[in-house]
């Protein structure tokens, strides 16, 4: 993996603007890993893959990451300073999301299961489904990623498992895959409320992205309207340069 100049991440914020998350996520990585295909990114699992874009944000903008989350009770802003190491997570038997296993088999309930961990393509296939809720979408997500289900030797089909064996599937996958779970503990400095949240470094990433690159266009703006320098000369300036000639024009 290597960081991307200001002109490649641009273009990928400019392509991403049209694509779905789980194709923009790709989109980053595929420009970011060059040694890797297409086809390898795409079969990432969702933890694999969100360990790379964490790698990647804080090679682009550094360790620290900072956001705001609601108090559930109180309603009031909290600000959350996060370090990138704060979240790397690995499964319970320390298989970390990238370097899962293809697959794996459960035995629940008189059942085994043979199945994958979920990956970009198969969130990208709920979405273009058009299915409507968490119900919905999981079973999309099990008939794409159960590969075979047998009771007592005889193959069965996913809409014949009971509950508790989708359940005992579903945890599984989740401790397997726990970089793709990241939960944050959070307490409210206001009211003391303590709540569990959930950080997709996905969004988070691409809300960067966007706020950087607006800000990288108004600055290419203001210079090249001083100096009728084009674009790409502007773009391939180092930040500090090009916050030097702002503070020039400035004044």
């Amino acid at each position: 993996m290597r960081a991307l100049t200001a002109p490649e991440l641009l273009e990928v914020w400019e392509r991403g603007k049209s694509q779905t998350p789980p194709r923009r996520a790709l989109s980053l990585l595929g420009a970011a890993c060059p040694e890797l295909s297409p086809e390898a990114l795409a079969r990432l699992s969702i933890g694999g893959r969100d360990a790379r874009l964490l790698t990647l944000r804080e090679r682009m903008f550094g360790p620290q990451l900072t956001s705001l989350a609601t108090c559930p009770e109180c309603h009031q802003q909290v600000e959350l300073n996060i370090n990138a190491d704060d979240l790397r997570v690995a499964s319970v038997d320390g298989v970390a999301g990238e370097d899962a296993p293809e697959t794996f088999t459960l035995r629940a309930g008189g059942y085994e299961v043979r199945f994958r961990l979920p990956n970009s393509l198969d969130l990208e296939a709920i979405a273009d489904s058009g299915q409507k809720g968490i119900g919905a979408a999981k079973h999309v997500l099990l008939e794409r990623c159960l590969l075979t289900i047998e009771r007592a030797g005889e193959e069965v089909a996913v809409k014949s498992l009971p509950d508790e064996v989708i359940t005992a599937i579903t945890e599984h996958m989740r401790q397997a895959d726990s970089q793709a779970d990241v939960q944050l503990a959070l307490a409210c400095p206001q009211c003391g409320a303590r709540w569990q949240e959930q950080f997709d470094i996905e969004f988070f990433f691409w809300d960067e992205i966007s706020a950087w690159a607006e800000r990288l266009l108004s600055e290419v703006h203001i210079i090249a309207s001083r100096y009728g320098w084009r674009e790409r000369d502007i773009l391939n300036m180092t930040a500090s340069r090009r916050h030097h000639y702002l503070n020039l024009i400035n004044g």
